[in-house]
């Protein structure tokens, strides 16, 4: 099983359980709360399959914040969407040459298909914690997250995907000292 495989599968665990009366639980990132989160993911993950695929999906009308994707079978959606980025991406070919998120600008497909890996992590968590469940990760996932975020993080900050780092002790579990670089607070409650 892949990373990104690993990633999804981890969210769509925690996805399963989160009831609706706890769409308006906050979440560690800060703009969003589980229903914002919810819709953010499925806002865009479209496009993250399609860059698997390496073809532009339109986005849904209107930006983010008026989209309204969090309603209805919202989860059933979500596991669908998981599905598709995970079966998007599972051909080695997804990971060669140039692709995009549906903009003109290109990626190195690894390093898109890498991001995407972090996203569904990171999202998974602040989707378990506000939501009172753990994210299960494999060590070799955490490995491989840490690794990336240790490369990519200042690069992280300047795209506006990282906060500021939060301390971590050094010996803290890997998900923790992930957590910390990527601005996020591995005691948040």
């Amino acid at each position: 099983m892949s990373h990104l495989s690993n990633a999804a599968e981890a969210m769509a665990a925690v996805a399963r359980t989160i009831t609706d009366d706890q769409l308006a639980n906050k979440t560690p990132c800060t703009e969003y709360d589980v229903r914002a989160l919810v819709n953010h993911l499925l806002f865009w993950g479209p496009s993250l399959a399609g860059g698997g695929r390496k073809e532009s999906v339109p986005q849904p009308a209107g930006t983010e914040s008026e989209a309204d994707l969090a309603v209805g079978d919202w989860r059933g959606r979500l596991l669908a969407l998981l599905d598709d980025i995970t079966s998007s991406w599972a051909p080695p070919g997804a990971w060669e040459g140039e692709t995009s998120m549906g903009t003109p600008q290109t990626l190195p497909a690894p390093v898109l298909g890498d991001m995407i890996v972090g996203e569904l992590a990171l999202h998974g968590w602040d989707l378990a914690v506000a939501t009172g469940q753990q994210l299960e990760l494999p060590a070799d996932l955490l490995t491989h997250l840490h690794d990336r975020a240790l490369t990519g993080v200042e690069q992280g900050r300047e795209m506006g995907m990282y906060g500021p780092e939060v301390a971590v002790p050094t010996d803290a579990p890997t998900l923790d000292r992930i957590l910390g670089l990527t601005g996020r607070d591995p005691a948040w409650t």
